[in-house]
């Protein structure tokens, strides 16, 4: 290679170095947001994909819902069997199927009662058979009256058998589920005989009660004879309508209850009697208390009475410990007022000028003047004059 070659070769390699290198400069500097971005990314492609994945409706008992709590297993296996499934999610459309379909059978989950008495009235005249799954008491009321809640499955209990002779019952066998269970003129899966059961139907069987959710949705169907029960008794006929009302169907004219509706009617009497009471105990606190005094301010009273009032107070508390302070303060400071000692005398150079004074040792002094404690109000009543006795014969002299 002649020299021109290794100098134009040596031309071509160093642009392609310093951009290598420039690249990686750049990305240096620019790490962090780099970072940043690739975890937006990736969050952003996490709920993407979520979404799609997600089932079209997230509603419990949806015939859309592949979830465990969903009733898209049931639809389907209903649909291969001959039964045509026709879910309907407004009471409008509902009754339109109903009116169109002959001898249909609806499946009604509605937990939070959306529907009133006249809404499921309609209901029960379109169709030929009901199924309703975990009802409320109101949605009891409106379909028939002869039904009523019964309490709970206990959490010991996981079987149930059928202990009746209905036809479905009998030949789905024993069940696994947890829920309310209801009352009705034919019970069956009772908790024990003669109680109230997880499935209960009139005598026509034109309306079935099914105490749990887990009696149909997709997580609990393969559990016993849970599929058994809800294909016989939910494919009875050759359609139907799979109903899910929603906040739409709630009625128009459905106000709130007033204060006055919700107040239990003993109430009416005794609001009034608790008002009387309460000015009655108005009247008699403030007569107790008198009239108001106005005094002009400021008030002057002489020292003898707040020295009187304090030791009333005293007395009153037996406060004798407080009393013999105050006694034995002042004393001290009389006495160092007495013989000049200054505002910072101790208790103990005071006991030494009375000592010097009235010639007696200070030991004795201190016990009287400073160590006593009464424990009577006699013992402080005599330590009182003994000290004021003392008094009197250190200042005479």
């Amino acid at each position: 290679m002649t020299a021109v070659d290794q100098q134009q070769a040596g031309r071509a390699q160093k642009p392609a170095t310093s951009e290598a290198s420039g690249f990686r400069g750049w990305a240096r500097k620019r790490a962090a947001w780099i970072a940043i971005g690739l975890v937006f990314l990736a969050l952003v492609t996490y709920l993407a994909v979520g979404q799609l994945s997600a089932p079209d409706d997230a509603r419990p008992l949806s015939v859309r819902n592949p979830a465990p709590d969903g009733g898209m297993a049931v639809a389907e296996i209903l649909g291969r069997q001959g039964v045509r499934v026709t879910p309907t999610d407004t009471l409008p459309d509902t009754l339109a199927q109903l009116s169109q379909k002959e001898d249909p059978v609806l499946f009604l989950y509605d937990p939070r009662g959306f529907l009133d008495r006249s809404q499921l009235e309609e209901l029960r005249a379109a169709a030929e058979k009901i199924v309703v799954v975990g009802p409320r008491l109101r949605t009891l009321a409106g379909l028939d009256p002869a039904f009523g809640p019964g309490g709970v499955v206990p959490d010991a209990v996981t079987v149930l058998e059928p202990r009746c002779r209905e036809d479905d019952p009998a030949a789905a066998g024993p069940v696994s589920a947890q829920g309310p269970v209801y009352t009705g003129p034919v019970v069956c899966y009772s908790i024990r005989p003669g109680a109230a059961g997880l499935y209960a139907t009139s005598t026509d069987g034109s309306i079935v009660v099914l105490g749990s959710s887990g009696l149909v949705d997709n997580g609990h169907l393969a559990l016993e004879g849970n599929a058994a029960l809800a294909l016989r008794t939910l494919g009875s006929g050759p359609e139907l309508v799979w109903y899910l009302p929603g906040p739409s169907d709630m009625s128009t004219d459905r106000s709130a209850p007033t204060l006055s509706e919700l107040a239990p009617p003993w109430l009416a009497f005794l609001g009034p009697w608790l008002g009387v009471v309460a000015v009655l105990a108005i009247l008699w606190r403030g007569r107790r208390l008198g009239p108001l005094v106005f005094e002009p301010l400021p008030v002057v009273v002489k020292a003898a009475e707040t020295a009187e009032g304090r030791a009333r107070l005293y007395q009153d508390s037996r406060a004798l410990d407080r009393a013999a302070d105050n006694l034995r303060a002042g004393l001290l400071s009389r006495l160092a007022k007495h013989f000049n000692l200054g505002p910072a005398a101790t208790a103990g150079s005071v006991v030494d000028a009375v000592a010097v004074a009235v010639g007696r040792p200070a030991p004795e002094l201190r016990s009287i003047l400073v160590d006593f404690r009464p424990q009577t109000e006699g013992q402080l009543v005599q330590w009182a004059q003994q000290i004021e006795h003392i008094e009197q014969e250190a200042t005479a002299r």
